[in-house]
């Protein structure tokens, strides 16, 4: 496990050599978080009231702040776009060679990035924006370390699903567009441009069942407190399992593509 966090350590430091992105960055996450606000702001103003269907105006601004921090700290186009690149490389057939997982090295590699990411510029944002608009705090003692949970669940079921998807660019021969398809499913079905509280039925019932909702949906309902005890750890089970289901299929992926290399490589 040493070489996996040194690893997690070089990505980190990796990031720090380019600390002139880090402004660019945060002025970036600002403009994204500013621009969710506002739409919030302009829906509830259209309509002339502070709650909409349940859900008020202090509710929506909180939930686009934390839409923010859960999606930010990770880039599944970075993930895959690294396998894409061993692949078109041949740098991944060396790990062929290596008593190492290829799959754990991309994990503790993003668990670098993701802290590069969450101290310099996650964090940092969301303050900066909860003091402009302000935010409220979670519901209870019990949602906010269940919000945790989540937000650590959140994070490993991303980079499963990156990891699938990338692996998938071992048939493709690249990793072109597959970016692309994963950030279309997370834009429509994670709910992190609109809650699934404002979906039409039936939509509203799949995409809630769908294992998108576990990447932004769950855990700010969590710490909104939209969800009863029961449900929360009814929810976070189902979570636990789809993120054991998405583990099962990297790895199995990950032999057949090894499979594949040897006898591609002879």
């Amino acid at each position: 496990m040493s070489a996996y966090a040194a690893f997690a350590r070089s990505s980190f430091q990796t990031q720090l050599a380019y600390r002139n992105e880090v402004w660019a960055n945060i002025f970036g996450k600002l403009v994204q978080v500013f621009a969710r606000v506002a739409i919030w702001l302009a829906v509830y103003a259209s309509v002339g009231a502070t709650i909409v269907d349940g859900v008020s105006l202090e509710q929506m601004v909180t939930y686009a702040l934390l839409g923010g921090a859960v999606m930010g700290a990770t880039r599944p186009e970075q993930i895959i776009g690294a396998i894409g690149r061993s692949l078109k490389t041949g740098d991944v057939a060396v790990w062929l060679l290596k008593p190492l997982s290829y799959p754990l090295y991309l994990f503790a590699n993003e668990c670098g990035s993701f802290s590069y990411r969450l101290l310099t510029q996650v964090i940092p944002t969301v303050a900066f924006t909860a003091l402009f608009y302000g935010m409220l705090p979670p519901a209870s003692l019990f949602h906010a370390m269940m919000f945790i949970a989540f937000w650590a669940m959140s994070f490993g079921l991303l980079f499963l699903m990156s990891a699938l998807f990338g692996l998938i660019a071992f048939w493709l021969m690249t990793s072109f567009s597959l970016d692309w398809i994963l950030g279309a499913f997370l834009h429509l079905f994670s709910g992190i441009m609109v809650p699934f509280w404002f979906f039409p039925e039936p939509l509203a019932t799949l995409a809630r069942h769908l294992p998108f909702a576990w990447i932004v949906y769950y855990p700010n309902a969590v710490y909104l407190g939209r969800l009863s005890v029961p449900e929360t750890w009814l929810y976070l089970g189902i979570g636990l399992i789809w993120t054991a289901l998405f583990l099962a299929g990297v790895l199995w992926l990950w032999r057949r593509a090894s499979t594949r290399i040897t006898v591609q490589g002879g």
